[in-house]
């Protein structure tokens, strides 16, 4: 039982793997690990509803308080999505007129949300909020 166990540990682990991770410092968001992850887009919004969208079709978007213009302190979201190198069938096919050209698959997609927090004009640790 104790073998089946871990086996089930190492594919829930594996499964996960290969999502990005978002990383920040004081002024920038990225990500790591990104693996066959393709024409990403990442919009992040701040908390007056501002909106920078940022489009990569190789490698990551990265995302620099200096693109907000003026920086608000509060809570940023963001949402970042990207096409795999995973094929799926289309399931409701139209006729786009190509013929034997047509495709019936396409890459899979790819979401991840996310929030992180400037305070004095920085991005912070959420770890770093201590409550007084």
């Amino acid at each position: 039982m104790g073998l089946f166990a871990l086996s089930l540990v190492l594919t829930t682990t594996a499964v996960f793997a290969n999502d990005p991770v978002a990383r920040t410092n004081t002024s920038t968001l990225w990500f790591e690990g990104w693996g066959s992850l393709f024409n990403a887009t990442l919009t992040v919004t701040g908390p007056e509803g501002d909106r920078t969208e940022t489009f990569k079709g190789k490698g990551t978007p990265q995302f620099a308080l200096r693109d907000m213009g003026d920086i608000v302190d509060g809570v940023y979201s963001y949402e970042l999505t990207a096409a795999t190198d995973e094929m799926v069938k289309i399931k409701n096919p139209i006729n786009n007129g190509r013929g034997d050209a047509e495709k019936t698959e396409i890459p899979k997609s790819y979401q991840m949300t996310g929030s992180f927090i400037v305070s004095r004009g920085v991005i912070i640790k959420k770890e770093e909020i201590l409550e007084q």
